[in-house]
């Protein structure tokens, strides 16, 4: 199918039937150009996706990659996906669907502007200005209604995004996600107790400042991180890696192309192994993972559990690396370099290895190489107590039905209450001790 092309004032916008469809530099450029910048917006993971045949109509995400530009000039775009279920979303809507059902409608498809299997908060609506990103909002409904489709959603997205959806009409929900940030808590920031609006969330709540004579500082190594949290949280974590390292287990880790063709092997036989105890296939294939190596190596950092000289598990993490914004210049540019906990799996059970190589070896790596943040991923309330600590995660929602739109909002208003009141009960629990204090 060729590109649908109309023209909204001077703007011209294209439907795309494949991310390979659009130019991979223009797309990066127009990345690199967002606030809340992640790799897995790249063109290279989009088009792995894609090409690995992970993401593809045969597995129910149909792409659908819009693009507005001017004067030859890419403007703004995003990834969509037209879906005839909802798995692999994290954001759940399934009640929605039913509703549909029973009432003689068809929920699917339905439009998705989302990276699949990826619930990581960033950037979606890719835009040079916020003028074209509210423009783009717009013009997704537009397309969408054109289209006949039930409704549209866009997850996990930027707060850039969140006011071209709510400009454009949309309507807000909000999850929880845990993340950790390197910084040691102040008397200030250890005694607040709510994260601020956002996905990105400091230690403490939305009035906390951090002291003028207590200045933030980042932790100085694994066990000065320790020393923040409370006394029973600290001997928990100490204990946990006491089990690993008693049984044996040590760790090696490995870092972008110095992650050889063996590694990532060994890597895929324990990540498709843990997804096929628990009953399901992995999302994604060898072929994806090859992909990774070969364009986005230095996105990708490897921890590999040994026992006795044998590697027995493993955890993938990815990580901004020196494409786009260097991690030299992160700081300059006011950007957090961030690592993301994504793939694990393991060949050998050994009680509390999750924890060591999904949590507690990441964090002592972000700590020793400067990063600013960690995030652990979708749900998951046991990560408090390892001091990932909870932020919201947003998404928008447009559905055509008015019935069911006013359903929908009226019940987002009341999921959201529940949201703020989990959040406070988790501010409650804090890991942090309360008396704190940059050193």
């Amino acid at each position: 199918m060729k590109p649908v092309k109309h023209k909204s004032n001077d703007y011209v916008i294209q439907v795309r039937n494949s991310p390979d469809e659009v130019n991979a530099a223009d797309w990066n450029e127009l990345l690199a150009l967002q606030a809340e910048a992640t790799p897995f917006m790249r063109h290279e993971y989009l088009s792995a996706l894609h090409a690995s045949a992970a993401a593809i109509p045969a597995t129910g995400w149909t792409p659908r990659f819009i693009t507005m530009a001017r004067g030859g000039v890419l403007l703004a775009a995003c990834a969509l996906y037209l879906k005839t279920h909802s798995y692999g979303e994290y954001v759940f809507d399934r009640a929605w669907a039913n509703a549909y059902a029973q009432n003689g409608l068809d929920y699917y498809p339905k439009a998705l502007v989302a990276v699949p299997f990826t619930p990581v908060p960033g950037a979606r609506l890719l835009a040079r200005s916020a003028a074209d990103r509210t423009l783009l909002a717009k013009a997704l409904i537009q397309w969408c209604e054109a289209q006949q489709l039930s409704s549209l959603h866009l997850l996990f997205a930027s707060a850039d995004d969140l006011q071209a959806c709510t400009e454009a009409g949309m309507l807000l929900r909000h999850t929880v996600q845990f993340h950790w940030k390197n910084v040691a808590p102040t008397l200030v920031t250890a005694c607040a107790t709510l994260p601020p609006k956002g996905a990105v969330s400091p230690w403490g709540g939305p009035a906390a400042k951090l002291s003028p004579t207590l200045p933030a500082r980042p932790y100085v190594d694994f066990e000065d991180f320790l020393a923040s949290l409370s006394q029973d949280k600290r001997k928990k974590i100490r204990q946990e890696r006491r089990k690993v390292a008693d049984a044996g287990v040590r760790f090696r880790c490995k870092q972008g192309t110095a992650i050889n063709e063996q590694d990532w092997d060994f890597f895929y036989r324990c990540y498709e192994r843990t997804y096929l105890e628990h009953g399901n296939p992995p999302y994604l294939n060898r072929d994806f993972f090859q992909r990774m190596a070969s364009t986005m190596p230095e996105n990708w950092l490897l921890f590999v559990a040994e026992r006795e000289g044998r590697p027995i598990a493993a955890s993938l993490i990815a990580v901004q690396g020196e494409t786009g914004p260097s991690a030299s210049s992160l700081s300059s540019l006011g950007l957090e370099r961030v690592a993301y906990g994504r793939y694990w799996g393991a060949l050998e059970r050994v009680d509390c290895l999750h924890f060591e190589a999904c949590y507690y070896q990441p964090l002592q790596w972000c700590i020793a190489h400067g990063y600013h943040r960690f995030e652990g991923g979708a749900q998951g309330e046991h990560k408090m107590a390892r001091a990932l600590l909870p932020v919201k995660a947003s998404s928008a929602h447009w559905l055509a039905h008015p019935a069911f739109a006013d359903a929908v909002e009226r019940f987002l208003e009341q999921e959201t209450q529940g949201v703020e009141h989990y959040l406070d009960e988790l501010g409650q629990r804090s890991p942090i001790k309360h008396h704190a204090v940059a050193r």
